[in-house]
């Protein structure tokens, strides 16, 4: 979640992770992919660690959370999501263009500045303490698992069968991991130390074993908490402003069909050229796109404006269409995707809000409007698969349906940190409201949630929310980077706060088939017949508009 308030930058985040180091386990490579139909938690740790070795991160982490929902308390389980996300996160470093170009063409002494820079960025603001043996032992673990990911080694021209890589490893757990330090001068000290050592044994460049010392010692704070590359950043501010240069998709990683377009976004020039929601990219510019992991996809799709890609599409139905030449160009986000009227005689209509941006409170009062014209009475929310967006934002959007009281208060460390945000009565729309939800709503989406359920505004229709329900503050650090850092956490009206937990809907519809939810962006969704929320909402207010008459 992002919000400007006092010149600052925020978003939401949750969860804390625990320091693990990798156990050494393994299992054969040959293990049965059917094995994941987890029977027992033995067979899951094993299922999740063959992901690893294959280095399908995604698709390890995707498991691990499963496996997490049926037995939460293993500790082990814990550490293997840990352990993929970190070499995920790896990963990605090595397929930013920015990271490469930029922050490794730093000379060591400007790069060790910029990880005691962050670490002053943390202590000074992060939500809670972070001692620095802490911070340092986190990057000594993100240096141990580089060395074994296959981005960085091919990077760095490394083999991870290579004895000096095995014994640097060695050494890193015996002699590095969770080293006590003073201070901040005394852990500089120790990364030079662990530099002259990677260099010598290695010939590994200084400035990367510092760069992973700076973006891993980050893994020290909650999951939505981290240092970003410049590209990164840029990424971050362009979703903010809901403009950016490309070609207007929403992809996924779909093993051994290529990259699913999650959403093809309306006017875009992929929409222009025929793309469509649930088509997989089978091959970007002749290179084949169907093991390609979502990184690689995206490091080919991004461009200059007026730059073009050719993509072969292949659609649901396996017919291939290609390759098509695709421009780039700015692509204008509107948060709201859907606007229409779902029965007239009764007069509901249907808001799919699927971002809160700086635009969004403009888009709705428009909407809002149009609706009106047309005779709604009641209203279909749907902030389904929304992650969230700017405080204000979502503040703003609530005047529109709370005519007075408390929309959200902020909590941080320090009673600077500290807000309540009311409604006012001016402007309010008073009509019956049906809100959906599901397991991807979070931020904003649940400060909707969380006002609606304590001020009895109207039925919550779906299933439990995200649960990430902190604040974050996104900070510039030096060499056009920046940071993301939780700093408060925000409760509802009622003082109640749901992270890690999320909130549960007033009426609960089961998630249906998988296939179903990936395309619920699309318009091809929305009909009565095969979208169950829609069905139940539609229930409800009918049911309401009869019982007054």
């Amino acid at each position: 979640m992002l919000s400007y308030r006092g010149g600052r930058l925020r978003r939401w985040a949750a969860g804390v992770v625990a320091l693990i180091v990798f156990s050494g386990l393994c299992v054969a490579r040959s293990l049965d992919a059917a094995s994941s139909a987890l029977a027992t938690t033995a067979i899951a740790e094993q299922t999740g660690v063959q992901y690893e070795l294959d280095q399908k991160w995604p698709t390890a982490i995707e498991h691990y959370k499963a496996a997490l929902k049926q037995w939460p308390d293993s500790d082990s389980l814990k550490f293997g999501l840990r352990r993929s996300r970190i070499h995920l996160a790896i990963q990605r470093r090595y397929l930013d263009r920015s990271f490469d170009a930029k922050l490794l063409a730093l000379p060591d002494r400007s790069a060790l500045d910029q990880w005691s820079e962050v670490y002053d960025l943390v202590a000074k603001n992060y939500i809670d303490k972070v001692s620095v043996t802490s911070f340092l032992a986190h990057g000594t673990e993100s240096l141990y698992l580089a060395l074994a990911n296959k981005e960085f080694l091919e990077r760095h021209k490394l083999s991870a069968d290579s004895e000096h890589v095995r014994a640097l490893r060695g050494l890193l757990r015996e002699s590095y991991w969770n080293r006590p330090v003073a201070d901040v001068t005394h852990a500089k000290q120790v990364i030079l130390e662990v530099c002259d050592l990677c260099q010598s044994r290695l010939k590994l460049p200084r400035t990367a074993v510092v760069l992973e010392y700076t973006f891993g010692s980050t893994t020290v704070l909650d999951d939505y908490s981290g240092y970003l590359t410049p590209d990164k950043l840029s990424d971050l501010y362009a979703n903010i402003n809901g403009e950016f240069v490309g070609l207007g998709i929403e992809i996924k990683q779909a093993e051994g069909k290529g990259i699913l377009l999650v959403n093809v976004l309306s006017g875009s020039p992929a929409e222009e050229g025929g793309a469509r929601a649930g088509d997989h990219i089978v091959a970007i510019d002749g290179r084949d796109a169907r093991r390609m992991s979502t990184e690689e996809a995206a490091s080919l799709l991004k461009g200059t404006a007026g730059s073009r890609v050719r993509l072969t599409l292949e659609d649901r139905d396996g017919r291939v269409r290609g390759p098509i030449a695709f421009t780039r160009r700015e692509v204008q986000v509107n948060s709201l995707s859907v606007v229409k009227m779902l029965d007239e005689e009764q007069g509901i209509g249907y808001i799919r809000m699927t971002a809160f941006q700086k635009s969004t409170a403009a888009e709705l009062d428009r909407a809002l409007a149009q609706l009106k014209s047309r005779g709604m009475r009641s209203l279909v929310w749907d902030l389904r698969g929304n992650p969230g967006g700017l405080l204000n934002t979502a503040v703003e959007v609530m005047d529109r349906f709370l005519d007075g009281g408390t929309v959200v208060s902020i909590r941080g460390r320090n009673r600077g940190e500290d807000w309540d945000y009311a409604a006012h009565s001016a402007g309010t729309w008073t009509g019956e409201l049906v809100l959906l939800i599901d397991e991807n709503s979070a931020s904003a989406s649940e400060i909707a949630a969380g006002a609606i359920k304590d001020h009895k505004r109207g039925t919550i229709v779906g299933r439990r929310t995200y649960g990430k329900w902190s604040v974050q503050t996104i900070v510039n650090a030096s060499h056009s980077t920046g940071m993301r850092l939780t700093t408060a956490r925000f409760y509802s009206p009622r003082g109640k706060t749901y992270g890690g937990v999320g909130l549960a809907p007033d009426v609960e519809v089961p998630a249906g088939p998988d296939e179903t939810m990936t395309y619920y962006r699309g318009p091809e969704s929305l009909t009565e017949s095969d979208d169950a929320d829609i069905r139940q909402a539609l229930q409800i207010l009918r049911g309401n508009l009869s019982s007054r008459r």
